[in-house]
């Protein structure tokens, strides 16, 4: 999420008599007061001045041209990202669609008019209104028009779209056209960041859609107003991006010297392992790694030697959120507290770093891994008077102990947490029977972890293999990326890896991730199915808070209330971003702040 709010209106003295007699004039007739901005934030500060060039992290010195190459996984059957059901290709969402504004990649939450050359976002913080720019246009050469966002909004908030945005957009209650060039959002309630959400929805043409069905499955490209087009589809296993030549804001400040490339292909893979061999011979360019062991061991060799092939770690100040093996609590071998935190003791994060990660990671100890909003030490001040109504009903370690992962070092030792977690197991009424854990009727514990990479099968058999010493019959299977993506839709699983991202500035996302009535929604992001009134207040607090603090407050008693359900194992993160690319490219002197490489990449052109 990004944010922030400025104003560029001229401070002199005859205009301020002006604009206070226009006040007066607009409270009379019950109208909200509104101050334009190139660029919004949530604590008011924006680093980029009216009338700026481009963004830091680009160059005067891109040129366009060339044709990048680059690969995911799976495959992809629909070519509509906003969607529930089916795959798209990657690259829809970011090079043929845009939004109202444009972030900024070097400021925790601020963003700058795109489509909308204007944002005002009203005094009482109930409205925000858009003047859309001149410029804008289709791909198909149509103009953008205030019918065509409201159409937008609406279709987002439709059951045409995927749920999600339904409960993330939810605050915004209608739209109103005021003319042939704005729109005002209105909204339900003050929510600090509820202007920067507004501002990131997507823009659709109505023109387009009145004649394919938003949610209509075929394979027909669709219009949009970004940079690129799609020019050619082989379902499933690739698709090329065609940089538009009449691209209506390829001057704009927040597109200068960026998405350089004439052509954008992205290439289908079986799996992360074959995709690896396929970038060393050269089928594609730039690679994102997210194993260690491909970083360590296979990334090595002449072409590597000699630089045809660079391996480079880029820094980032994202924040890391939480990746960890995620348990449904639909499944009521989970529905005890005890139980999960038993099983999260049989995992051993020092050995899988040490024996398969070549001591690459860091364990992740927060749901705000890598930032300031991680809960540390015990709760004190705001945070402690948001968790202290709720005393009774939480865990006593919330209120005394740091929070802290289960670990192996020196004085603790695997076959320590063993013991603790046979104990725990036996309270909640299982016991080793025969060799196997049981409970009273005899019924065994077991369950299976599902799997999308073949990679982390090797995580995952010693983390079965340490539960098997528990007795529980754990097994793991890897399966198809579309079909793991439906199975994970329809909640239709037992135990997941997961990584639940999270922006520098967390707001109405967390409602997907954790709020009850997330939990029964399908295609939301709640996979744990969590139901917790304490956990619904405090999302609450962390949407509508009103300052920093409070925002810094909520989410770190957030987090404890999370980490002591123990509703995953926490798994790890690393703080900067490893990539391999062919040595064919040149880049801006300065990288972004908060990113991902792709992002980086579109900054990047070729030698």
């Amino acid at each position: 999420m990004k944010k922030k709010i400025v104003f560029t209106f001229l401070q002199s003295r005859s205009f301020l008599i002006l604009l206070w007699a226009l006040a007066a004039y607009m409270t009379f007739i019950n109208v909200p007061i509104c101050s334009a901005a190139h660029g919004i934030s949530i604590d008011g500060k924006l680093k980029y001045k009216p009338g700026f060039k481009q963004f830091d992290y680009t160059s005067e010195q891109a040129r366009k041209g060339g044709s990048l190459i680059l690969h995911d996984l799976g495959s992809f059957d629909k070519m509509n990202p906003y969607t529930l059901k089916g795959s798209a290709p990657s690259g829809l969402n970011n090079l043929v669609f845009e939004t109202l504004t444009a972030s900024s990649l070097d400021e925790p939450f601020a963003a700058y008019g795109l489509i909308a050359k204007d944002i005002e976002l009203a005094d009482d913080r109930l409205s925000v209104t858009y003047t859309i720019d001149e410029n804008a246009k289709f791909s198909d050469g149509t103009a953008i028009t205030p019918e065509d966002v409201e159409f937008s909004l609406n279709t987002l908030k439709s059951n045409a779209a995927h749920p999600f945005y339904q409960a993330y957009l939810q605050d915004i209650t209608s739209s109103e056209i005021l003319g042939k060039d704005r729109i005002r959002f209105n909204f339900a309630r003050v929510n600090r960041e509820l202007h920067m959400i507004a501002s990131q929805v997507p823009v659709f043409s109505k023109k387009f859609y009145s004649k394919h069905p938003f949610d209509d499955p075929s394979m027909v490209p669709p219009v949009g107003s970004g940079p690129y087009v799609v020019e050619t589809v082989n379902p499933g296993k690739s698709i090329t991006y065609k940089r538009n030549p009449d691209y209506w804001a390829k001057d704009h400040p927040t597109r200068k010297g960026m998405f350089n490339f004439d052509t954008i292909t992205f290439k289908y893979f079986r799996d992360q392992i074959v995709s690896v061999e396929a970038f060393k011979a050269n089928e594609f360019d730039f690679m994102y790694i997210n194993i260690a062991k491909q970083w360590a061991r296979d990334l090595v060799g002449p072409k590597f030697d000699s630089k045809r092939i660079i391996k480079e770690y880029l820094p980032h100040k994202n924040n890391q959120g939480m990746q960890g093996f995620v348990f449904n609590l639909r499944n009521p071998l989970f529905q005890d507290r005890g139980v999960r935190m038993a099983l999260g003791m049989a995992f051993d994060f020092e050995w899988a770093n040490n024996n398969l990660f070549f001591n690459e990671y860091t364990r992740s100890a927060s749901y705000f891994s890598n930032s300031d909003l991680a809960a540390k030490g015990r709760p004190e001040g705001l945070e402690l008077e948001y968790l202290l109504p709720f005393k009774e009903q939480l865990p006593p370690e919330i209120f005394n102990q740091q929070p802290t992962p289960f670990s192996t070092e020196v004085p603790n030792s695997l076959r320590g947490n063993l013991r603790k977690a046979k104990k725990i197991l036996e309270e909640a009424g299982w016991t080793v029977q025969d060799g196997r854990l049981a409970d009273k009727e005899g019924r065994p514990f077991e369950f299976e972890i599902l799997l999308v990479s073949p990679s982390f099968e090797r995580v995952m058999a010693g983390y079965v293999n340490n539960l098997n010493k528990l007795g529980v019959n754990a097994s793991y299977r890897t399966i198809d990326p579309a079909l793991y993506i439906d199975r994970l839709n329809r909640f239709d699983f037992d135990m997941t890896v997961n990584v639940f991202g999270q922006s520098q500035s967390p707001g109405n996302e967390q409602r997907d991730y954790w709020h009850s009535g997330s939990a029964e929604r399908q295609g939301s992001r709640n996979l744990i199915g969590i139901k917790d009134p304490i956990v619904d207040e405090l999302v609450d607090k962390i949407i509508y808070a009103t300052t920093q603090e409070e925002l810094t407050a909520a989410c770190r008693a957030l987090d404890r209330v999370l980490w002591y359900g123990f509703y995953v194992v926490p798994n790890w993160y690393v703080a900067r971003h490893r990539v391999s690319y062919w040595n064919k490219f040149n880049r801006p002197e300065k990288l972004p702040l908060y990113y991902n490489p792709i992002q980086a990449l579109m900054t990047w052109w070729m030698k």
